[in-house]
């Protein structure tokens, strides 16, 4: 008898532990009881070590405040103040006047300015973004920043590293960030020859400390390249062959990166900064790193950078705040389609009110836990008007979101709970025409390969799917 009471009491002991812990997060909560009911004691271990808070350590902190004031300093020592202003006209930053309550959402995000002069390339698909990035590497002359969740090993990562290690032996300081995870099956030859010529590599929470730190469910999602504090690129597009359609399973791999030069490359620059603090220590604030440039570009452009280190979930509010303020579309492309409550609202609104609300999502998923729990958000959204399109012609992985002709999106985050809660993610705002009629134009040719699923027909599938379904999106919010 007493130990069915001590069992109890432990199984108490742990569900509250799990309330306790995410109380902010319902949805979370519900899916770590759901494992411990299936798996006692093995589900609270899984928890403990995979679900803590992330929390940094005050020295991180501390460090990444001092980073960001340094960087705004000697941003506006070479350029003019570049944060949000309503004395913006119309053409540069249009529609200000029409939502000024989104406009104040995205000029009061903490280390985020709309910077005004940029020249914009949208790079669709790897084979146009790769020999951009290698092109702008090979002009570098004082330094390359280069930041990514994945890199292989493979021929195309052979081209970066070979380009890499011959920068850093002609005297080009390089600094590398691979994340623990998204590059666990990186050996450590390649690490150590970019070493031997120089070059600094660090891995972000190696998959093993970060277990034992209970930080292994946080990632570095993000994709950076800076090369000299003038040019950035950021995206969807990591490192590896299969970009180029060299996954036989998933075929042709459709993606979106982009080149930025001007102003918004000081915020690509000071995200990169904190994250280097974080896994070397050293506080890097040299002025050549925001060297000036000629200012040519006209079009405005917001970094907004977020993780589970950071107060405000920054990419959330906004893609929310965005959909909240369409009026005509929401043109939305993600792998990865699982909402939180908040945007399946704002979703469900836009239907409703009228607004032309259409997701596409890949046919061919690369995990099929993940895309039954996706599946299992469509019905309720297709009753409210939403359109959904399955991308046939191979494995789409770009990020973007297009609200009207007020602003459009390109970055590292999905539409899902794990990039707005769990990752560390980037995303670039546009707000120029030319930019977001250039998605626009991308998202309408993306549809001619697509199929679009009709609620009359997707209604009729089998309970053994929908049951899939639901248990798949009881676990969601852990993808």
């Amino acid at each position: 008898m007493l130990w069915l009471v001590l069992a109890l009491f432990l199984f108490i002991f742990q569900i509250l532990t799990i309330l306790v812990g995410e109380f902010r997060h319902p949805s979370k909560a519900m899916a770590w009881m759901f494992i411990l009911f299936v798996f006692p004691i093995i589900g609270f271990v899984m928890y403990y070590f995979l679900a803590k808070e992330y929390t940094q350590r005050k020295k991180v902190k501390r460090g990444r405040m001092r980073n960001m004031t340094d960087i705004r300093y000697l941003g506006k020592k070479h350029r003019p103040a570049s944060d949000y202003d309503p004395g913006f006209d119309e053409e540069r930053l249009n529609g200000w006047r029409h939502e000024p309550r989104l406009f104040s959402l995205l000029g009061n995000i903490p280390g985020s300015l709309i910077t005004r002069s940029n020249e914009v390339t949208v790079l669709t698909n790897a084979a146009a973004a790769y020999p951009s990035m290698l092109e702008a590497m090979e002009q570098a002359k004082s330094h390359i920043h280069f930041e990514f969740y994945t890199i292989r090993n493979d021929g195309i990562g052979k081209q970066f590293h070979e380009l890499l290690v011959r920068k850093a032996r002609d005297g080009v300081q390089v600094r590398c960030i691979f994340d623990g995870i998204g590059s666990y099956q990186l050996d450590n030859r390649f690490i150590d020859e970019l070493k031997k010529a120089g070059a600094e590599v660090y891995i972000f929470l190696p998959a093993v400390f970060a277990f034992f730190d209970k930080r292994a469910n946080y990632r570095n999602h993000r994709k950076i390249l800076v090369i000299d504090g003038t040019t950035g690129f950021l995206g969807g597009i990591n490192i590896g062959d299969e970009y180029l359609g060299g996954n036989p399973q998933l075929g042709f791999w459709r993606d979106t990166h982009m080149r930025l030069d001007g102003d918004a490359v000081y915020s690509l620059q000071q995200t990169f900064l904190n994250d280097w603090f974080f896994v070397s220590g050293q506080r890097l604030a040299d002025s050549e790193l925001f060297p000036e440039h000629d200012g040519s570009g006209s079009k405005p452009v917001q970094i907004i950078s977020s993780g589970p280190d950071a107060h405000w979930d920054a990419i959330l509010e906004m893609y929310f705040g965005a959909i909240a303020a369409a009026n005509k579309r929401v043109f939305i492309t993600t792998p990865y389609f699982i909402p939180d409550p908040s945007i399946m609202m704002a979703l469900k609104t836009a239907a409703i009110s009228g607004v032309d609300v259409r997701i596409i999502y890949p046919q061919k998923p690369d995990s099929r836990v993940v895309n039954y729990a996706s599946l299992s958000f469509l019905e309720e959204l297709m009753q409210a008007g939403v359109r959904f399109y399955a991308y046939q012609k191979g494995f789409i992985h770009a990020k973007v979101i297009v609200i009207d002709e007020l602003l459009a999106s390109v970055g590292t985050a999905n539409m899902d709970m794990r990039s707005f809660f769990n990752n560390f993610e980037l995303n670039a705002v546009l707000f120029d025409k030319e930019t977001i009629h250039r998605l626009e134009n991308d998202f309408l040719q993306d549809l001619k390969e697509c199929t679009e699923m009709k609620l009359e027909e997707f209604e009729k599938r089998s309970r053994w799917q929908k049951g899939k379904e639901v248990i798949a999106r009881l676990l969601s919010p852990l993808f």
